[in-house]
């Protein structure tokens, strides 16, 4: 017999007395103790460390499991395998019986994505093309018996590589029904991801309990809409922007027209203000926002005058109550206590010493 038959046949022959998995990867899912022929000493010391559970597995079919922890197998700490041998009536002989370990830590940032476009029926465009990418987040769940049986099988060496095709048209299969049944309108769903994740994680989680996998986190994290749905989303947000611009910069004017009244440095305040925006907002100020005046001064058309500068001319007696002015939408000229917007410049002037 040579040497490698004679260690071989003493492998074979070994009684083993520790069980561990020392996990030295980063992707092992289920991992199955090699003890190859040799039998397992009454009294064997399991060691199931933290992020890892274990469970025998005795001709197929599935025994104890055990948390994380140290144990002796024994007939006292095996009552289900002690069932399936029958040891009625105690046991203290070595046996024979798989191992396996199961990594129960989160694995986080697993990808998913369409391969190819899904089609979705969009009450405004019609039926449209989207592709749509995000991640996910998993661990075996706290028995891992449904996770064997469903998903690892018998494999001795089982990676998250092995299930992420699975998971991933889950993940599709699940988001294209829920799309159909959801009917959310595709600028809709382009503009609320986080919502959407929320509510595919709730509807995901069972399908994944179904193989013995908690799904912890989905994010939908970009849906690629065809261009004249991106060009309309595009329109839309500038419009909301101009909206919301619009109202910003009245209440500059207001507040603004307000510190006048009691500041003669309003004006100066207000082009601070107005300074801090950018040049579109500056744009949207002087078109839509700001009124300007012409002004009849000694018989002589000048202008035109925006408030801030009118406010400065009758702080100087230049402009006063009786003064002609004119501004676009007004028929004829009137004075200026008969035009509101001046009347009230005259509150904040004080009077002559």
């Amino acid at each position: 017999m040579n040497l490698f038959n004679i260690i071989k046949q003493k492998s074979f022959s070994d009684i083993i007395d520790i069980i561990e998995w020392t996990d030295n990867s980063v992707d092992t899912l289920v991992w199955r103790f090699p003890h190859f022929k040799a039998a397992i000493k009454n009294g064997a010391l399991l060691t199931v460390r933290e992020t890892q559970t274990a469970v025998l597995v005795d001709k197929g079919e599935f025994a104890d499991v055990y948390q994380p922890g140290q144990y002796e197998l024994t007939t006292k700490n095996m009552p289900i395998l002690t069932s399936l041998k029958g040891w009625k009536h105690g046991f203290k002989s070595a046996f024979k019986v798989d191992v396996y370990f199961v990594n129960t830590k989160q694995f986080v940032n697993m990808r998913w994505g369409t391969a190819n476009p899904i089609m979705m029926r969009d009450p405004e465009f019609g039926p449209i093309r989207i592709r749509v990418f995000g991640s996910y987040c998993f661990r075996v769940e706290h028995n891992p018996i449904v996770f064997i049986r469903n998903v690892a099988g018998t494999d001795g060496n089982f990676s998250n590589e092995s299930i992420t095709e699975q998971l991933r048209n889950f993940v599709i299969a699940k988001f294209t029904d829920y799309l159909a049944e959801s009917k959310i309108a595709a600028l809709d769903l382009a503009s609320n991801l986080n919502e959407f994740s929320s509510e595919l994680l709730i509807a995901l989680k069972n399908n994944f309990s179904e193989y013995g996998i908690e799904l912890t986190n989905f994010l939908v994290d970009n849906i690629s809409l065809p261009a004249v749905i991106e060009a309309s989303l595009d329109s839309r947000t500038s419009t909301s922007v101009i909206g919301n611009m619009t109202t910003y910069t009245q209440m500059l004017f207001d507040d603004s027209s307000k510190d006048t009244k009691t500041n003669p440095s309003g004006c100066s305040k207000l082009a601070s203000n107005i300074e801090g925006l950018d040049s579109s907002m500056k744009m949207s100020i002087k078109t839509t926002q700001e009124t300007i005046y012409h002004v009849a001064i000694d018989g002589v058309q000048q202008g035109p005058f925006s408030l801030c500068q009118i406010q400065q001319m009758t702080q100087k007696g230049e402009f006063t109550l009786d003064t002609l002015a004119w501004t676009k939408g007004m028929k004829d000229w009137k004075v200026a206590k008969l035009i509101p917007s001046l009347a009230q410049l005259f509150e904040a002037t004080p009077p002559p010493l």
